[in-house]
């Protein structure tokens, strides 16, 4: 559906934590005029971390959410009203960075390890990837909330922290700097509904085309966005929300996060991805295992039937 010129776009509050390299499909989605072809206004809400994302949709400061859908499960299991409505982000583009002196996983034991959130995404992909070398949390290492992604940078550089896993490009970024790359996040976790667009039940039931609307738009945006062809426009958006100084190092990002296929056609939610962030859960204990089967209706397919 297109708005007529006589329309008033409809607005959308869209809220994410960095709103940094996983947004790329959003911000070709705007500066394309993908959005405003589909009659929408989006007011783009900043929250600075996952949780505050998901907990802005739970208070109704805003509509969506593109964010780890750890909480949204969390919620939906115990009887909350927030829903999966479609994937955004199906892979782990991210390297663990430790500082100089630390080579394998095995050295992180009584180190001090950076991360976004003690409940959602990298908390949980680092206590994963440490428990295969035989590290526990807690006891065998600390967790530090150093914040997002550039945060956790200036952390590691300041000492702060002994190490942080780091998307593209910032991993290679810190590897050009003399920093260890020593573990990739995507081989421990091939396929994990990484982010998701989220929302609340009661908001989504009043306002079916608007999701329609913005999800037809998105899925758009992904398929430019995973179009080798279209890198004249990708690039240098990437390139700015990455606030990479080089463009050499943001098109290297940009290739390593397209061709592990980050970005899912139609926004799909594979079942082995939704499976997998479920056992995530559970093995790092935010989620009871009685609960598994509850938590897979936590998407609500509907909306992106419809966009289809």
């Amino acid at each position: 559906m297109t708005t007529d010129g006589n329309s008033a776009p409809a607005r959308l509050r869209l809220a994410g934590g960095a709103q940094g390299f996983n947004w790329l499909p959003v911000f070709v989605a705007e500066e394309q005029g993908l959005f405003a072809r589909h009659g929408l206004a989006i007011e783009y809400k900043r929250m600075g971390s996952v949780d505050k994302a998901t907990i802005a949709v739970l208070e109704g400061e805003a509509d969506l959410a593109i964010t780890p859908p750890e909480g949204a499960v969390a919620d939906f299991v115990d009887g909350g009203e927030l829903r999966i409505v479609a994937a955004n982000a199906v892979r782990l583009p991210m390297s663990l960075v430790a500082r100089p002196g630390i080579d394998s996983l095995a050295q992180l034991k009584g180190t001090k390890i950076g991360t976004s959130s003690l409940t959602e995404g990298t908390a949980i992909y680092t206590q994963i990837m440490l428990a295969a070398e035989g590290l526990h949390y807690p006891g065998d290492y600390e967790f530090v909330l150093s914040g997002i992604h550039t945060k956790r940078w200036e952390a590691l550089q300041a000492g702060e922290i002994d190490c942080a896993p780091q998307p593209a490009p910032w991993n290679f970024l810190a590897q050009d700097q003399g920093f260890r790359l020593i573990g990739e996040v995507n081989d421990a976790i091939p396929e994990i509904v990484f982010t998701a667009i989220i929302g609340k039940a009661s908001w989504l039931q009043a306002n079916p085309d608007v999701v329609t609307r913005f999800l037809k738009a998105l899925i758009e945006a992904h398929r430019l966005t995973n179009d080798p062809e279209s890198q004249h426009v990708t690039l240098p958006i990437f390139q700015r929300i990455t606030t990479s100084d080089s463009q050499s190092l943001a098109r290297r990002g940009l290739a390593y996060m397209r061709s592990m296929g980050m970005w899912p056609e139609g926004l799909a939610v594979p079942d082995t991805a939704l499976r997998a962030t479920i056992d995530l859960m559970i093995r790092a204990k935010l989620l009871d295992e009685a609960r598994r089967g509850d938590a897979l209706d936590v998407v609500d397919g509907r909306y992106l039937q419809d966009a289809i």
